[in-house]
């Protein structure tokens, strides 16, 4: 089954009307949607409760547009990513499996998904989390049929992070956990990342002290987002495998720092197309799909020998400077806001850069 993607606008906190229409138009069925990552406008907080609309009203769509019952509905992993600061417009990337062919001997587009086993609250933070996700992602792997780690070009994770409730229950049955409500979301996206990395063979089994404390440990695929609408990690991994079919393929590089467009241009020169070397929008001719990209506030107050403020801004919390910033540099470089930029990148990518993934229609 050959995958197609489609980049569809939201406009409002719960609207689906997009993906309404492309099943209308007979793009792919309703049945045939896999997966969805996408962006939506809340303050990507704990509280952000715009990823839980957005993830009610587009299941709703292939509630209503298809066969499968509410249960088989609630497997499909959606990944809502919340923030769409500065120029950042909401939006979802659509992914359905079609009987769409292409040549054989050439690598497409393929998708693999999987749920990982309960994500205790005890278990943030720590080895057994990392564990836990490394299995969900060979899952993954097994699910696109690809098998060598090397094809894989990302990996899309949304994960739980401790609520009050959440830590009372853990201490209700004699349990701590690693850290407070407001950093777990970083905890768990960064343990999430080590599992990724694990499971691809990109770094071994870290020791507990290095989890969130070693960044020299990263993986290059990795976006890893959290919240509060499961206590599963949801895993969409994507990767090129011969004779897949379709006309899409996938790559991947690493921006080294929130400045690092040439990291964008690369990761789609990987995934397929040519691109001079000072390589600008226009170049692209259409035939990107989208970006996705991790960032981070470097810890070290510094962007290419300049100080930077954004980790003192008591009005402004930096995740919302250094998204904004990011997906200023991501729209510039491909001509689009429709750009998934998602922060709290802590073991995704080196330090103070992060991951960008590209998607490119080939068209054959």
């Amino acid at each position: 089954m050959a995958i197609e993607v489609a980049k569809i606008e939201i406009k409002s906190v719960q609207d689906a009307s997009g993906l309404d229409a492309c099943i209308d138009a007979g793009r792919f069925s309703a049945d045939q949607v896999v997966a969805v990552i996408g962006k939506t406008e809340g303050n990507g907080g704990v509280n952000d409760f715009t990823r839980l609309l957005s993830d009610q009203a587009f299941r709703r769509v292939l509630l209503k547009k298809g066969k499968r019952g509410e249960a088989e509905i609630a497997g499909i992993p959606m990944v809502w990513s919340g923030g769409c600061d500065g120029v950042i417009t909401p939006h979802a990337t659509v992914f359905a499996r079609t009987p769409a062919t292409g040549p054989a001997d050439k690598a497409r587009l393929a998708i693999g998904t999987s749920l990982s086993e309960e994500l205790l609250p005890e278990d943030i933070g720590r080895p057994a989390m990392v564990e836990k996700v490394a299995a969900a992602v060979k899952a993954a792997m097994r699910d696109a049929g690809i098998e060598n780690p090397e094809d894989v070009h990302y990996v899309q994770t949304k994960t739980p992070l401790l609520t009050i409730d959440a830590v009372r229950d853990a201490e209700h049955r004699g349990q701590t956990v690693a850290c407070e409500v407001h950093d777990s979301m970083g905890v768990s996206n960064g343990t999430t990342a080590l599992g990724i990395a694990v499971a691809l063979g990109e770094i071994a089994m870290p020791e507990a002290e290095e989890i969130c404390q070693n960044l020299d440990l990263y993986s290059s695929v990795a976006s890893c987002s959290s919240g509060v609408e499961l206590t599963r990690a949801q895993i969409v991994l994507l990767g090129n495998k011969p004779g897949a079919g379709g006309r899409y393929r996938i790559g991947h590089a690493v921006m080294k720092d929130a400045l690092d467009i040439d990291g964008i241009y690369d990761a789609i020169r990987d995934a397929g197309l040519d691109l001079p070397e000072r390589a600008r929008a226009a170049d692209l001719d259409g035939r990107l799909v989208n970006v996705f990209i991790k960032c981070e506030a470097d810890k070290r107050a510094s962007l290419r020998g300049r100080r930077q403020i954004m980790l003192d801004d008591s009005d402004v919390h930096h995740h919302r400077h250094a998204k904004g910033a990011v997906g200023g540099v991501a729209a510039a470089a491909i001509g689009d806001p429709c750009v998934f930029v998602s922060v709290d990148a802590m073991h995704q990518g080196p330090h103070g850069g992060g991951p960008v993934i590209a998607i490119v229609d080939v068209g054959e």
